[in-house]
């Protein structure tokens, strides 16, 4: 296995200068080790990663990108627009997840595990994959070098257990964790159908309280504010509540706007803040905080709040009971705590699909005359 510390002491030898992406659990050493350098930046998204990565090298410093398979697809149009089409040169390290065995990795990366080098090829990108030994990634670096003097970039393309890890920043303090956040949203659901975020979050909603009324999200990260609104937009006649994380609230801020330009009444959304991605490894999503209640109030959502206590957290919630939102309550949370279940120990996600469409539906024929 390489490690961390030679990986990233390699690609300064060979003059890169700044780095930026979004965090995997294949690449968690790499990333703890970037973390300390003023040279790295946390994207928000994928997307915004690369064309950072390429105003750097417009800028005249070296740029590479670090991400998993699974936003290969937040990659592509800058990939494919911008830099193929004016011939800027990246470096990309992209993890394999769900590669080679799908059924080795949860199921929503079983996709992208069969379709990521497919994607490769199919787009002409110049791509291959590392094997956990020092002169695999020299070999691949050399070959980056050469794709680089003809104006293309390079993807490394990263299994599992191939770099190694590396100790992981220490974390601020925080009056509440996970759990109890969690906990304290769960004991006001009621009848609402509940779309909680990918990894970690969805895990703990799960191991707190598995209703058929939750549909816990796996992957598309993000996107849970999305689902989230089209259910309230149309069924008026039912509370909607969207459990999300802070980096996935920052992924995809277009949901946010756009549950505030629609305002549906029935919307409650809560952003866990940790200031991490607690799924891949603890890495920071930013170094500043949000401040979730003016960004909701700016968005047009009708209310906005920031928690930090359970007590506050109560208190709030009784405030909004019965108001028309939509709502946006922000958690400030611990990062890490206990790794709670996976919701794929006790249902396919097929299973979470069709129990909540059944509850939905249900929920619709009992309110009928």
């Amino acid at each position: 296995m390489i490690s961390a510390e030679f990986f990233c002491a390699e690609l300064d030898r060979r003059g890169y200068g700044f780095f930026s992406g979004v965090p995997c659990s294949f690449l968690k050493g790499p990333f703890a080790v970037l973390e300390r350098r003023e040279s790295y930046v946390p994207a928000p998204n994928e997307g915004i990663a690369l064309s950072m990565a390429a105003g750097a090298e417009l800028g005249g410093t070296r740029a590479v990108v670090l991400a998993q398979n699974s936003g290969l697809g937040n990659l592509l149009d800058p990939l494919t627009s911008l830099t193929m089409a004016y011939g800027i040169p990246l470096l990309l390290f992209v993890s394999l997840r769900g590669w080679p065995r799908a059924e080795d990795d949860e199921p929503h990366h079983a996709a992208m595990g069969a379709g990521t080098i497919g994607v490769l090829e199919a787009l002409g990108v110049a791509h291959g994959i590392l094997d956990p030994a020092e002169e695999s990634l020299g070999g691949l670096l050399d070959r980056a070098e050469a794709a680089r003097r003809e104006n293309r970039s390079f993807v490394v393309l990263v299994p599992a257990k191939t770099v190694g890890a590396h100790p992981a920043a220490l974390a601020p303090d925080a009056r509440m964790d996970r759990r109890d956040a969690v906990s304290l949203i769960a004991g006001h659901l009621g009848d609402a159908l509940v779309y909680s975020t990918t990894g970690m979050i969805s895990r703990e909603l799960f191991g707190v309280v598995d209703d058929p009324r939750n549909f816990y999200m796996q992957g598309s990260m993000g996107h849970a504010i999305g689902l989230g609104l089209g259910t309230a937009l149309n069924r008026p006649d039912q509370d909607v509540v969207v459990i999300d994380g802070d980096g996935a609230a920052l992924m995809h801020l277009g949901g946010l706007a756009l549950a505030g330009e629609r305002r549906p009444p029935n919307l409650t959304h809560f952003v866990l803040d940790n200031g991490a991605y607690d799924s891949t490894g603890g890495q920071r999503t930013r170094t500043t905080a949000v401040r979730w209640d003016q960004l909701a109030l700016a968005a047009g959502y009708r209310t906005g709040a920031v928690c930090r206590t359970p007590e506050e957290v109560t208190a709030r919630l009784g405030e909004i009971k019965g108001r028309p939102g939509p709502h946006l309550v922000a958690l400030h949370i611990a990062r890490g705590g206990p790794t709670p279940p996976r919701v794929t120990s006790a249902h396919t996600n097929a299973e979470v699909r069709a129990r909540f469409q059944a509850a939905a539906t249900r929920a619709r024929k009992e309110d009928l005359p």
